[in-house]
């Protein structure tokens, strides 16, 4: 008894210790083993994106958006007809991205090969005549357009609402007479929130995004000049990972329940 007491006590101390080495060893590999990195995944650079007037409430969304989910990005924005925005491309302003809402103005920019990858259709949109709360005119349909005496005003020809316009000019056989043509369809909708004008054609988008300020009425003959929006990143981004990021967004999931919450038709 004297003999067993302290051999069972070394057979215990030598059994615990073995189950230490054993533990010590199984936590080692965790203790040792390097962190996952996440670096690969963050995204860094400042984008400067030129986007048709009619995606001003959108992007501004998206670009806000995209910023959130990748602090170490900054998208400056700048907004003007599609036309306006491929001069200046051309011309030799500093742009990362370019979405059009024609795909008239984006051969302009691939045919002086300014692109990276080829653009990608992301939206389409469609004409809607834009009246002053109460429509005063009294503008039922597309042929009263051409009333006598109405304050008319639509975008120029080479604007893609204007080029829009003019389509559905020839395709309903209806001549139109405006006051004014504008650069941009955000010009158009400025002429009649501020009483200047007592019709505009305009983007659906754009009658959505005015809210109150004004009243839509859809025409049947908008169907024959349905515009589609294409999107591209540009041959000398500074930032070609955002700038590609950016476009993924716009075209993805997330970006597509932006456009069509805004009224934009699926590309």
């Amino acid at each position: 008894m004297i003999v067993t007491r302290p051999l069972r006590a070394l057979t215990l101390l030598a059994a615990l210790g073995i189950l230490s080495a054993g533990l010590t060893g199984c936590a080692a590999p965790a203790e040792t083993a390097p962190p996952a990195s996440a670096s690969a995944d963050i995204l860094e650079g400042s984008i400067t994106v030129f986007a048709a007037a009619s995606l001003t409430t959108t992007f501004t969304e998206l670009a806000d958006a995209f910023e959130a989910q990748h602090s170490g990005t900054t998208i400056s924005l700048n907004f003007a007809g599609s036309s306006d925005l491929v001069t200046q491309i051309t011309e030799g302003a500093p742009a990362d991205v370019f979405a059009s809402a024609d795909t008239k103005n984006m051969t302009k920019l691939t045919d002086a090969d300014l692109q990276k990858t080829d653009p990608v259709d992301f939206a389409t949109n469609a004409l809607e005549i834009a009246v002053p709360p109460g429509n005063p005119a009294g503008i039922a349909d597309f042929a009263d357009l051409a009333t006598p005496g109405l304050k008319l005003v639509v975008c120029a020809p080479e604007v893609p609402c204007g080029s829009a316009t003019v389509a559905i000019e020839k395709s309903a056989g209806i001549t139109l007479s405006p006051v004014s043509e504008e650069s941009s369809v955000t010009d158009v909708l400025g002429k009649i929130t501020s009483g200047q004008a007592d019709a505009g054609l305009v983007y659906v988008t754009d009658v959505t995004a005015a809210g109150d300020a004004v009243e839509g009425i859809e025409f049947a003959e908008s169907a024959e000049a349905v515009n589609t929006y294409p999107i591209v990143a540009l041959k000398d981004s500074t930032s070609p990972d955002v700038a590609q990021a950016f476009i993924e967004y716009v075209t993805g999931s997330a970006g597509q329940r932006v456009l069509a919450a805004a009224g934009f038709g699926a590309p």
